[in-house]
């Protein structure tokens, strides 16, 4: 005979506002099997939490039912409330009346109506609810840092630092990131490559962290604290053990024209290259693309001139699969493309450039010498004009984003302040929407920009870019005094909108992680857990997750970080009970389960089963590993004989809750 409790909650007015909670109780009081029904406040604050285990002692409860926020928020909560009761805590279950109910409904009675409804169904789940108990996992005390950025550096420091090893693996040559782009950092301008390749040293000194440049991520297998992982090296036709780093190699190479994307393609390199001089690891890698001894087998200056005999023209890309029992996504982010802004003629001109392009402009490392010169000609520049929020809040426009990319007003007014501090000759304007400086000290930054170094800011929009007689004809508005406006620019900088890095979708796949419309990972909850995704095991670093500054990426970081070291301190955990549980009797070993399980749970044996007259048959089942088994329900709907079942959502106990909603 079931002895249920059902707990109603109020959520303060995020409930009881749209729904009433007295009348829920009381309703809900009267089905089959309860024998107390309340409503409070807070069930789960700490005197809420009493109540339910005081009534599960009180009334031998034999299930529990309560009505409240989504499962996602406090399942654990209540569960663990249970458990201390002494009521397996498997045997409690949760009625979204807030998400699903009072928060999408106006009018009280039907909210009331529909949250009576999904107690109701709760409880006929729970009438079929039986003890379930969690099993334990080893843990893998390792990690993997995915991108190798100022996000993957800082997260895999921080892990390193708490004795636990960390591979990074990042898809460039060198680590480092869109940081060692940047000339200087706001609002402190500090010199970016001052900052970070410390840290880039840092890593190649820890004994803890292994550097996996040039390589990706192919295949990601398994779960929480045993995920099995597939990296491929790519071929760098440089072995690694040998290379020093000299940069002889780089110099003789006669293949001098192809484009340094680390510069943005403002300047070229050599076919065999070092990205940029405080590379990590700082090894030589051969273009395959551009290479002549590898399209045509004539040449080899490179091999003659290395003295180490690192140069390995039949090197082929190498896959190695490594454990992990925490993975790091720090895939970073990229600038859009502006193939479709043909208003501010970027690609007419090459004096239209990128804030980044203009980073690696003024920057000492770059392709002037830091000089800060028209890409057109080589002359000095007197009249700039940056344009902002280009391809960021274009929601509807079916070119860019509708997000704020939240970095591009501080970039500009670094930008703008170090032309007019560098070269006191220039007229700078900016263009705007709004300016938003949201950390500290950035108000402060932009009046600076306006105050002290005289900036002209506009509020209005760039209409139109020409290129004409050797000058930009820019037109625009200014909002603030009605007119309309020309400018003959030297140069103009546009404030590209910045984007998840493509690698981050088909990454997002293998990890089975959460994205969102923009390619951004989801976090598994954006107050309260901002840095796990809603895949256990996996966490979040940096702008993979939402555009982000410098300061605010590395403390993301280190949150990443403190939480992989909590989960790679524990020797083992607790797996979820609720795995797949094949009948055996129905199951006609047709693979269709295996196939479609994402964690590898399933195999298939041959058992023996009594036949007719006594006879034994031999015949093959599916078997679930309880301890790899993620509950997923995959391999349920993939059934066609309907053998296989959800421990803790079996089909009886899913069609008795739609029994109960229909009736």
């Amino acid at each position: 005979m079931q002895r249920i409790g059902v707990f109603v909650c109020w959520c303060g007015s995020n409930i009881a506002a749209t729904v009433d909670v007295a009348r829920v109780a009381q309703t809900l009081a009267k089905e089959p099997g309860v024998v107390y029904a309340t409503d409070y406040q807070y069930m789960c604050s700490e005197a809420g939490q009493k109540l339910i285990a005081d009534a599960i002692r009180d009334y031998s409860l034999t299930g529990v039912v309560i009505c409240s926020c989504s499962p996602r928020m406090h399942e654990a909560t209540f569960r663990k409330t249970a458990a201390r009761a002494g009521l397996n805590p498997y045997l409690v279950e949760i009625a979204n009346i807030r998400e699903q109910c009072s928060w999408i409904h106006k009018n009280k009675e039907d909210a009331t109506e529909k949250a009576v409804i999904l107690g109701r169904a709760a409880i006929a789940k729970v009438h079929l609810n039986a003890p379930l108990t969690a099993g334990k996992s080893p843990v893998t005390k390792r990690a993997l840092v995915i991108g190798g950025g100022i996000a993957g550096i800082q997260t895999a420091l921080d892990i390193a630092d708490a004795g636990f090893e960390v591979d990074i693996v990042e898809k460039k040559p060198t680590i480092g990131g869109k940081m060692a782009q940047i000339d200087k950092t706001f609002p402190t301008l500090d010199c970016a490559a001052c900052i970070l390749t410390p840290k880039m040293v840092d890593v190649a000194q820890n004994e803890k962290i292994n550097v996996f440049a040039y390589s990706e991520v192919e295949k990601v297998q398994g779960f929480v604290g045993n995920f099995t992982v597939t990296i491929r090296h790519k071929a760098r036709y440089v072995d690694e053990t040998k290379c020093t780093g000299c940069g002889l190699c780089t110099e003789k190479c006669p293949q001098k024209k192809v484009p340094n994307e680390f510069n943005l393609g403002m300047d070229n390199r050599r076919a065999i290259y070092i990205p940029f001089a405080q590379a990590v690891p700082k090894l030589a890698t051969i273009d395959a693309d551009y290479c002549t001894m590898l399209k045509t087998g004539k040449c080899g200056v490179c091999s003659k001139v290395c003295s180490a005999g690192a140069i390995d023209y039949k090197q082929q890309d190498r896959l190695e699969e490594r454990q992990y029992g925490a993975i790091v996504a720090a895939t970073g982010f990229n600038p859009i493309s502006l193939d479709a802004y043909g208003e501010y003629a970027y690609n007419q001109s090459p004096d239209v450039v990128t804030s980044l392009e203009f980073e690696r402009l003024m920057n000492a490392a770059g392709p002037t010498g830091g000089t800060l010169l028209r890409p057109s000609d080589g002359k000095h520049p007197h009249t700039l004009v940056f344009v902002q929020c280009v391809g960021s809040r274009c929601d509807g426009d079916g070119r860019g984003k509708s997000y704020c990319s939240k970095i591009c007003c501080m970039y500009t007014a670094k930008h703008a302040m170090l032309c007019r501090e560098k070269y006191p000759d220039t007229e700078v304007y900016v263009f705007y929407i709004d300016v938003r400086t949201p950390g500290k000290g950035f108000d402060e930054f932009y009046r600076r920009a306006v105050e002290e170094y005289g900036v002209h800011y506009i509020k209005g929009q760039v209409g139109k870019v020409v290129p004409q007689d050797g000058v930009l004809k820019v037109q625009a508005s200014d909002l603030l005094e009605n007119r309309q406006l020309h400018i003959d620019a030297d140069m103009v900088i546009l404030a590209a909108a910045m984007e998840p890095d493509k690698s981050a979708r088909p990454l997002a796949t293998m990890l089975t992680a959460s994205m969102d419309t923009n390619d951004f990972f989801t976090e598994a909850h954006p107050k309260l857990r901002p840095v796990e995704s809603p895949t256990a095991g996996v966490f979040l670093s940096g702008a993979c997750q939402g555009p982000k500054d410098i300061p605010e990426t590395v403390a993301q970081a280190g949150a990443a970080a403190a939480k992989v070291i909590g989960l790679l301190a524990k020797d083992s955990l607790t797996c979820n009970p609720c795995v797949a549980k094949p009948d055996e009797l129905m199951c006609n070993g047709c693979s269709s389960c295996e196939k479609v399980c994402p964690y590898g749970a399933i195999t298939y044996v041959n058992k023996e089963f009594r036949g007719p007259n006594r006879t034994t048959l031999l015949r093959r089942v599916a078997s679930v590993n309880p301890a790899v088994c993620q509950g997923c329900g995959a391999c349920t709907v993939a059934c066609p004989s309907g053998a296989m079942d959800l421990q803790g959502f079996s089909n009886r106990q899913i069609m008795a809750e739609v029994d109960a909603i229909c009736k």
